[in-house]
């Protein structure tokens, strides 16, 4: 089926990890033109612009998007290449892979994940929806969490961050879009959606998921009993980025977790059938 996506600049940001790499990968396979962000791993962005397809035109930039000033820049250096933006995927993101419960948590953990998560996707946001006042059209697909579904004990920090992307920028800005970029007769007017993926094999993961346990204890709570894997969050990225196939689509949250439930409380060992 037709994305049509081809020539349109798309925005990555955190494209040099394992779900932003199979998001650009995705993209590049639409024919879309890409702006690969990272932040610090420049030598990983540009393998995966070099893994890309030889008609595929990518522009890596290396940015800190906690700074306004490098937003700033990550979007001036797309549009000086390119001459728009079309579609951001807000990816970047930062997880404390230690279980950390909330009466443990340092405050600067707190903020740290909240600029990691939150303030770098209300920082692209801001300068993506700029050009889209100037364009008269885009989209935006925000990469949050079943985390912010579910939550997710030990941490507190990263679900609070993502659930605020997936519930109140997602179905706030699709309204604010809509004004700055009208539909038309042959536009369906600006869109803003969200993807929460749920367990997903990528390197930040594999130490968490490279144990049996885990894994049993987190599938458990799936009606498709599988870890996801980057291309499956990426396909569901393309489709609520296409104007073609996702138009009448806006402020939804779509999880992609193998119809994940939430997760168990307790393991069955641990519960006393006496006091049940």
């Amino acid at each position: 089926m037709e994305t049509d996506l081809a020539g349109k600049v798309v925005v990555v940001t955190g494209a040099s990890g394992g779900i932003g790499a199979g998001i650009a990968k995705a993209f590049a396979a639409e024919g879309a033109r890409l702006v690969l962000h990272c932040r610090t791993n420049r030598d990983a962005a540009a393998a995966l612009a070099a893994e890309l397809p030889a008609t595929a035109e990518a522009l890596v930039v290396k940015a800190d998007l906690r700074r306004e000033a490098e937003v700033k820049r990550l979007f001036a250096a797309a549009r000086k290449r390119f001459g728009r933006v079309d579609v951001l995927v807000a990816n970047a993101g930062a997880w404390e892979i230690r279980d950390v419960p909330l009466h443990e948590m340092s405050l600067t953990q707190w903020r740290s994940t909240m600029d990691g998560v939150l303030t770098t996707t209300f920082l692209c946001l801001r300068e993506f929806f700029k050009l889209v006042q100037e364009q008269r059209r885009g989209n935006a697909v925000l990469i949050a969490s079943t985390a912010g579904i579910f939550g997710e004990a030990g941490h507190a920090d990263y679900a609070a961050a993502k659930a605020a992307m997936a519930h109140g920028l997602t179905r706030t800005l699709k309204n604010e879009i809509a004004r700055i970029a009208p539909h038309t007769a042959d536009y369906p007017g600006g869109r803003v959606n969200c993807v929460c993926p749920g367990w997903t094999v990528v390197p930040r993961t594999a130490a968490k998921l490279g144990d049996t346990a885990t894994v049993r204890k987190v599938t458990a709570t799936m009606a498709l009993p599988k870890l996801a894997r980057p291309e499956d969050v990426a396909n569901a990225t393309v489709f609520l980025a296409s104007d073609r196939l996702a138009g009448h689509l806006t402020g939804q949250t779509l999880v992609v977790a193998g119809g994940m439930e939430g997760r168990w409380l307790w393991r069955p060992e641990e519960v006393d059938p006496a006091l049940v």
